[in-house]
């Protein structure tokens, strides 16, 4: 969802019903940085605040509800796609939520209410993993000792070349199927931009590493990072037509080496120190992974860009 630009309380999701018994479910956005889940049933009401800095505050959100109510289990997550930063709280013990109900929530728009900067609500049969994302197509050639290989097909043992001429292993992969909209919309990459042999697709969160003398001359380094987001521009790089439902892949390295994928370089999977947060790991896509065997991330191998330094990255290059 996106944040009100003028200040405003949001009605992000809601819903309510009085039949077989009164239940209902709102998410909402305070203008002081603060999203409010309230969950009612027969007059039962559960709710909860997940806080948040509003000097962090970016123009986009991911919020996740997610809840498994025999198990007495709940979390509300918020999730920065600008930054690689994940607030979660628990949330007491939720209501079961009939089935008529989710798809009254998702596919009626006369027994809800949506604030019109909502991007798109979606629903899983499972707990969605958070925190660090995959970022590549299955098909996305990735440059090893062999030749490139499909990013689809390498697994954990598979040694993949990076941009300084070494060879590193992989260490584990990682897949995730998600909704095909929003900041899951997979972005198209056009060769012969960016160095690019043939067209790729990516996430938009995936982040190429970009050099020239506009990046030493703007920001004082020899790289930067750039998510493929940032990078759409009608013609160089667009978003692409997919089914609804992308599956994205990638491959976590020891050191968030670059690696090679069709002629350019794009970053292996950034996990921080993630391994240092039992409650994180076993919420993210590598949870079930030996935390033992996990690398540690001090920081990305180059300054990730802010979205304003992308645009004059950009017209600086096209000038």
């Amino acid at each position: 969802t996106r944040l009100s630009s003028e200040g405003r309380p949001q009605t992000l999701l809601a819903f309510s019903r009085s039949h077989p018994w009164s239940g209902g479910l709102s998410i909402q956005a305070l203008p002081g940085g603060g999203i409010v889940l309230i969950e009612t049933q027969a007059g039962d009401v559960r709710h909860a605040t997940l806080p948040y800095h509003a000097d962090d505050r970016t123009d986009t959100l991911r919020l996740t509800y997610s809840w498994d109510a025999p198990a007495r289990w709940g979390r509300l997550s918020l999730e920065r796609p600008e930054m690689d930063r994940v607030h979660s709280i628990a949330l007491p013990p939720p209501h079961p939520m009939p089935l008529a109900d989710l798809r009254t929530l998702l596919t009626d728009p006369r027994q809800r209410q949506m604030d019109p900067d909502v991007i798109f609500v979606a629903l899983s049969n499972r707990i969605e993993p958070i925190g660090p994302m995959p970022g590549l197509t299955a098909n996305v050639p990735v440059c090893t000792p062999s030749g490139y290989m499909p990013a689809g097909q390498l697994k954990r043992g598979h040694l993949v070349d990076t941009d300084e001429g070494q060879i590193v292993p992989v260490l584990q992969t990682v897949t995730r199927r998600v909704p095909a909209m929003g900041s899951f919309r997979p972005v198209r990459l056009r060769a012969p931009y960016f160095g690019l042999r043939r067209d790729i697709t990516v996430s938009p969160q995936q982040r190429l590493v970009i050099r020239g003398s506009e990046v030493e001359y703007l920001f004082g380094c020899e790289a930067v990072l750039v998510p493929a987001r940032h990078l759409v521009n009608g013609f160089s790089a667009l978003y692409a037509e997919t089914p609804d439902i992308v599956t994205y892949h990638h491959l976590l390295l020891p050191g968030h080496e670059e690696i090679i994928v069709a002629g350019t370089r794009t970053e292996s999977l950034y996990i921080g120190r993630l391994r240092r947060n039992p409650d994180l790991l076993g919420a993210s896509v590598l949870a079930g992974f030996d935390r033992a065997r996990l690398p540690e991330h001090p920081r990305p191998i180059w300054p990730v860009l802010k979205p304003y330094e992308a645009i004059t990255l950009a017209m600086n290059r096209a000038a």
